[in-house]
């Protein structure tokens, strides 16, 4: 019962998808970001069955099958990485303190640098989900875009238990605090070696291809959250978050 909580509690936290009430206690929470890629399989399951759905029963072109594509993550979670993605951006578009840009994503009011990077971020997502109906196999490629969100879930749950908290309060900071590390880093790490697995089956060099840009997102993140932050935050899992998705999804895409 403690690992069906553990599961509740995380797919409440990151989704939209309705689940019964759990009470974040302790025993909970110990396990509960070890089954953040949960979310992600919901995400890729989502996505593997509209992109299947449209086409082969629909004749819509490759914009509508982009714009549906590219809005289903974003319905199904509600869109709390791109909150952090954005904050993340505006502060770090500011090129203040470390003190200042940390203050810069705490405050609830959104940058004219948070809308133009989320602008870039939507525009490169959806050119290159236009790109998957011309392609010669585009389940495969469907298939492989689907696996990206437990992965990158996965990297992101373990930086979460890895990394220093860059502040003394926060959602995250309560997650790293309650967390059984060494356990939730074990389940992570099989969660990320099925993704891997995945990929490599439905296409063993677009996967490698994926895998390479998700470490070397991954590597970038430890480096700016060492640097510039002194530490990872939520907004900053985020930020990791969406630029993993986007570079798993050009390297599926463009090695297609």
């Amino acid at each position: 019962m403690t690992i069906l909580k553990a599961m509740a509690v995380a797919i409440s936290m990151y989704s939209r998808i309705p689940v019964p009430r759990v009470e974040w206690e302790e025993k909970n929470m110990k396990y509960a970001m070890g089954f953040f890629p949960a979310v992600g399989v919901f995400i890729g399951a989502a996505e593997l069955l509209a992109g299947s759905l449209i086409l082969e029963y629909t004749t819509a072109g490759a914009l509508l099958f982009a714009a549906v594509m590219t809005l289903i993550p974003a319905a199904v979670t509600g869109g709390i990485h791109l909150d952090g993605f954005a904050d993340t951006v505006d502060a770090l578009s500011s090129h203040k303190d470390r003190e200042s840009r940390l203050a810069i994503m705490e405050d609830p009011h959104t940058g004219a640098f948070a809308v133009i990077g989320l602008c870039c971020y939507f525009l490169a997502v959806f050119a290159l989900l236009s790109e998957i109906p011309g392609k010669e196999d585009p389940r495969r490629i469907l298939i492989l875009t689907a696996l990206i969100f437990p992965v990158s879930r996965a990297l992101s749950g373990i930086a979460a238990v890895s990394f220093p908290p860059a502040k003394k309060r926060g959602l995250l900071r309560t997650f790293q605090e309650k967390a059984q590390k060494g356990t939730v880093r074990l389940i992570l790490a099989v969660w990320l070696l099925l993704g891997a697995a995945g990929m490599i089956l439905a296409d063993w060099r677009q996967g490698c291809m994926m895998l390479a840009l998700a470490g070397a997102v991954y590597v970038y993140y430890y480096g700016l959250c060492r640097r510039q932050f002194g530490g990872t935050t939520g907004d900053l899992a985020g930020y990791f978050l969406q630029l993993c998705e986007l570079a798993m999804l050009a390297g599926a895409v463009l090695t297609g």
